[in-house]
């Protein structure tokens, strides 16, 4: 399996941009630069810092560190906002990773420690200011503004109105505790204090000759409200000499959260737009995969694999990076990511990477077309992921099947998941597994004048889909589909509906509301048609499904109900539910359901599932 964290290694010839960002921050002489890495979801953006930082630093480590150059020594602070969210305010959280990071490297020349405390004493004093500013801290206080600077000298760490109160009442106890950064005979002006601030920590870096690197990394995880407050505390710090930000974010995410930052105001797309920009010099967009980099990427993904469990030596690895590395930056040339140099990645003789590589080859196409991937490098994994973990339950199922029969069958689950119903539909014992209709349109697909029948038509994605190796037409689908019960759960026994279990279908389907003639009907049909007439209705209402409101789920519980050996199957088929939609009113409908119990779990434990669904199971539970 693949992680889904950012790296610093490379499979798709980033770090050529990485080198060239980090160029930049080398050039600029001690002149302030910020630099934007907009990408959407998924694309890579971590991974791009991740590998800007390791230009400037190649020894960092998970937060900061200082790296000397002959010029300068950088200290390269990395700092998620995403983290802080509904903990600390991201704007006070930014300042102080900042200033710890400065006071950490003071500690080695003391005669700036005392400099670097000052700075940090300046931040508290922000700190205790966002409570509301220099009206509100006054109010909250019941003292001009300037003493509060006694509150931060006197070491107060609570910000809370009572203690704010014990630490001025505190300071005015202790002797010259108004001494130091602030003037304890005149109101603090928030406004020069920040300008004091600024000016500061620019002679803080001067005379330490170091370079502040702030990363900003998933600031497009966050809510507006701390995206905002991120970019706020960014332009506090921004444009000072000897530092530089590196900012990843999803421009359109940012400029949503404008909108909805100043929504009531008026604001335009231009505005919105405009406000991002003022805060980059230089914007850098993540290169999006080409064919040749899919291809690429998805073979050295096979091959890490390969190399993880022990099947491919470190050195020939090693070798097939760098060859990887080396054809990318020439395929402007027209030396391209074929088959032959794929294949001359391993040992020749190792049939399955050599299969694995023709798979490669022929997926990457369409994982660079299909509308649902677009050759998205989070999304390639999480496509792999699901293949071979289902290659993986084939074994001690005795199932024996073909991964490449797995990432074709899953490739049109993922793209065109209409089609791939439809098609499981007429799946049956009867026919041995076997799709007459798909054996007959891969056929005609060969023809590019041909037409092809429902439910394939003539879109372009699905032709080339069933050119794809290998053919399924001919090959009994009954292990794939049975293997592919994480997105839904078929039938494939002769023991299909008879009419009770028919006219009980129909009556699911419609049923919004339980009532004694639904009931009679489930006890009449018996355990097995009522099983099967649950699933049916089930895959019926699919399209209309919400995963909000109880009537969705009650041909489950009515069944179940009835037949509890029906559990077992209600529950695979509500595990498919993709927990971040899941409202409160499907947790009322499944509480009271012994079957549903593990998966309510499931979800409760989901850091994907909404707050409020936890709370209606928690609630749930306890009556």
């Amino acid at each position: 399996m693949w992680h889904d964290n950012e790296t610093t290694v490379d499979y798709v010839n980033f770090r050529l941009v990485a080198k060239a960002c980090a160029e930049l921050i080398r050039d600029t002489g001690g002149e302030p630069i910020s630099i934007g890495i907009s990408g959407g979801w998924g694309i890579g953006k971590s991974s791009l810092v991740r590998m800007v930082a390791s230009e400037l630093s190649p020894d960092q480590g998970a937060g900061k560190s200082a790296v000397s150059t002959e010029a300068s020594k950088y200290i390269v602070v990395t700092f998620n906002p995403w983290l802080y969210q509904g903990f600390e305010d991201a704007r006070t959280a930014l300042l102080q990773t900042v200033g710890d990071a400065v006071l950490e490297e003071a500690q080695k020349d003391t005669g700036l420690v005392d400099k670097a405390k000052s700075l940090v004493k300046r931040i508290n004093f922000l700190r205790l200011a966002q409570l509301g500013g220099e009206v509100a801290a006054t109010l909250i206080t019941g003292v001009p503004v300037g003493l509060i600077g006694k509150v931060v000298e006197a070491g107060s760490e609570a910000w809370n109105k009572e203690s704010i109160k014990e630490g001025i009442a505190a300071a005015q106890e202790v002797p010259g505790a108004a001494k130091g950064i602030l003037d304890e005979a005149k109101p603090m002006s928030l406004p020069k204090e920040i300008q004091s601030f600024r000016e500061a920590l620019e002679d803080l870096f001067e005379e330490l000759g170091i370079t502040l690197v702030v990363f900003v990394d998933d600031l497009d995880r966050c809510l507006p409200k701390t995206a905002i407050a991120t970019l706020e505390a960014i332009r506090l710090l921004l444009f000072l000499r000897r530092s530089a930000f590196v900012i990843a974010a999803d421009d359109v995410f940012i400029r949503g959260a404008v909108r909805v930052h100043f929504a009531g105001t008026g604001l335009d797309d231009d505005v919105a737009t405009n406000y991002f920009d003022k805060l980059i010099q230089v914007p850098l967009r993540v290169p999006r995969l080409g064919p040749n980099e899919t291809k690429a990427y998805t073979a050295l993904l096979f091959l890490e694999r390969a190399h993880r469990s022990g099947q491919l030596d470190t050195e020939i690895f090693a070798a097939a990076k760098t060859s990887v590395e080396a054809r990318l930056r020439e395929t402007w040339t027209g030396k391209a990511v074929d088959l032959a140099f794929l294949e001359s990645l391993v040992p020749q003789g190792n049939a399955e990477l050599l299969g694995l590589m023709g798979l490669a080859e022929r997926l990457a196409p369409l994982l660079f077309s299909a509308s649902t991937v677009q050759a998205n490098p989070r999304l390639i994994k999480r496509f792999l992921n699901t293949v071979f973990l289902r290659k993986t339950l084939a074994k001690p199922q005795n199932i024996d099947v073909d991964v490449q029969a797995l990432a074709k069958w899953h490739l049109l689950e993922r793209c065109d998941e209409a089609t791939a119903n439809a098609l499981a539909e007429k799946v049956s014992a009867e026919s041995e597994g076997r799709i007459s209709l798909l054996r007959d349109a891969e056929e005609a697909a060969k023809d590019q004048e041909a037409k092809i029948q429902l439910p394939f038509g003539d879109k372009p994605f699905l032709r080339e889909w069933l050119l794809l190796e290998p053919l399924l037409g001919d090959m009994d689908l009954r292990p794939i589909l049975h293997l592919s019960r994480d997105s839904t759960v078929r039938d494939f026994g002769a023991d299909d509906l008879n009419s009770a279990g028919k006219a009980l279908r129909d009556a699911l389907i419609s049923a919004r509301t339980s009532n004694d003639a639904l009931k009679q009907q489930i006890r009449e049909a018996g355990d097995v048609q009522s099983g099967l007439a649950m699933a049916r209705s089930w895959e019926a209402r699919r399209s209309s499904r919400t995963w909000q409101k109880a009537e969705e789920v009650l041909m489950l519980v009515e069944v179940c109900r009835i037949h509890s050996s029906a559990g077992p199957r209600a529950a695979a088929l509500v595990s498919q539910a993709p927990v971040a939609q899941l409202a409160p009113g499907l947790v009322s409908a499944l509480a009271s359901c012994e079957w549903a119990k593990e998966v309510l779990t499931k979800w409760e434990n989901d850091e994907q599932t909404p707050q409020s669904v936890k709370r209606a199971i928690t609630s749930a539970r306890k009556q």
